[in-house]
This record gives C-alpha cells, structure tokens and sequence, in this order.
C-alpha cells in the first residue's frame, strides 16, 4: 500500500478511478467546501472514511503538508514501453527521463506532459525518483492519470522507440539545433537529463537529435523541469497547429522530414 497526500492528489486518485483506495483520512478540524467534496466522492464511490486530528495526520502522512486529507491507496500500476508505443490515430508525443531524482521536478514535469498532451513518460527503474506522494502532490494529482513506463535499461528503451520509427530527441547544452526550430509533428520522444549532469554520454549517442534552449544571461542551463515544460509546450503549439490547418502544416512536415538523416547519432 501507498499513502498519498494533499488535495489536488486526493481528488485525482478517486476520480481517476486507476487504482484502488483502501481508505481517506479527513481532519476534524478542517471543515471547507474542497474536503467536503472529497467527502461526498468517497461515499459515493464506497470509499471507506474517517475522520482524524490535524496532528494524527501529520503523523500518519510524515508532513504536514497534508492540507487536511491523507489517502490509503494501492501501489501505482505501470503500463509496458509497448503499451506506450502502440500507433494512435495521432503523432505519438512521449518524454523520457535520464536519471531525474528530485520527486519535485518529477512531479512538475508530470504535471506538465498532462498538460501538454503527452501520451506517456518512460523512467528507469534505478537511479531515478519513482512515483511517490510527494510527486503526485507536487504534480497536482496530474500523476495519477499520466501513463507511466519503468524500464531496467533507457537506453535499450529509446533503441526499441527507434525501431518503431520513432524518433529520439535529447535536450542538452551541447545540441545544436534551437528547440524552437525543431519539427515536433512526427513520432517522437523528448529526452531530459537528470539535475546536474544533464543526459548520460550513452544517452545523448542514442539520441537522433540534440537541441538546446538558448540563454541569454550567465547561467548555462535551466531546471530540467522549467526546461522540460517550455519543450514540451513548444511541441504542443506546432502539433495544435498543424490540426488547425492539416493540409499546408502536412506539406510543410513532409518537407522537412525528407531532410533528415535516417539514422541518429549512435545509431
């Protein structure tokens, strides 16, 4: 079992309905219209409730960042790399993450592919955060309805996306190509390094393509998950667009895709 914690959280695991929830924990001492209707969706859903102290939560949550509700739920299922690939009536849209261990930066990119329409996130299994209650709390409860693949080995993982045609794209200090000058209507998987050291060498061979976000100012790089979010929201306004107006974006996308290499770096 799992507990999460925090509003957002609470109401997304229960209107998601992905996993079950063994119990909800409301704090006596905190009566608004927000935990009422939490309240409300337990009973409806036949979700057992009781109600605590603020400080019997505070125990039971390890913080007291709870705002008032703590949730007993199952572990997270994950969906399967193939599971994530398979072709959808749209260009697949995934993100991938090379090793990012702060939980907050996690769940702030969670919340961004939710956002932005991706249609699933890869993440390895070691050396990297996992979904846990901080990271949906800091994702807003967008985790619990983002698909989500764990994988033993991501650069195995990105060589499989390629082998269904679909392309690889790191995001690296060292690219060169501007992110906002890069084609996003296509199969593709946006690839982010971890806090500090940015993409694996491995990783970055792999990668068919490297762009980067220029700076203007002293520092060289962003927060991965500020970087993540202008990316993948630069990706959803050209893929917008090229639905408001299919026939133009197509001929201009068919153009651009027979310039590239077949193969990638590493490749």
């Amino acid at each position: 079992m799992q507990l999460l914690y925090g509003l957002h959280a609470v109401e997304e695991a229960i209107r998601s309905g992905n996993r079950r929830l063994e119990s909800v924990v409301i704090s006596r001492q905190r009566q608004d219209l927000r935990l009422s209707g939490i309240s409300e969706a337990c009973h409806a859903a036949g979700i057992p409730l009781r109600l605590e102290s603020k400080e019997q939560l505070t125990r039971l949550a390890r913080t007291d960042a709870h705002q008032g509700v703590v949730a007993v739920v199952a572990e997270r299922g994950y969906s399967s790399l193939e599971e994530l690939a398979h072709r959808r009536e749209h260009d697949l849209f995934l993100l991938a993450l090379d090793g990012v261990e702060d939980p907050h930066n996690l769940g702030a990119l969670l919340r961004t592919a939710d956002g932005a329409g991706v249609d699933g996130v890869v993440l390895p299994e070691r050396r990297a955060a996992g979904v846990n209650a901080t990271v949906v709390k800091t994702s807003a409860g967008a985790a619990e309805h983002v698909r989500i693949a764990r994988v033993t080995n991501l650069v195995r993982a990105l060589e499989e996306l390629k082998r269904r045609n679909v392309w690889c794209v790191g995001l690296d200090e060292r690219g060169s190509v501007d992110y906002d000058r890069f084609d996003y209507r296509c199969n593709f998987v946006l690839v982010l390094g971890g806090e500090g050291s940015g993409l694996h060498e491995l990783t970055r061979r792999t990668c068919d393509h490297l762009l980067r976000i220029p700076m203007a100012g002293q520092v060289s790089s962003l927060n991965v998950s500020v970087a993540g979010a202008i990316v993948m929201y630069e990706a959803a306004r050209q893929r917008r667009a090229a639905i408001a107006s299919p026939a133009i974006e197509e001929t201009a996308s068919a153009a651009v895709r027979a310039k590239r290499p077949l193969k990638g770096l590493g490749s």
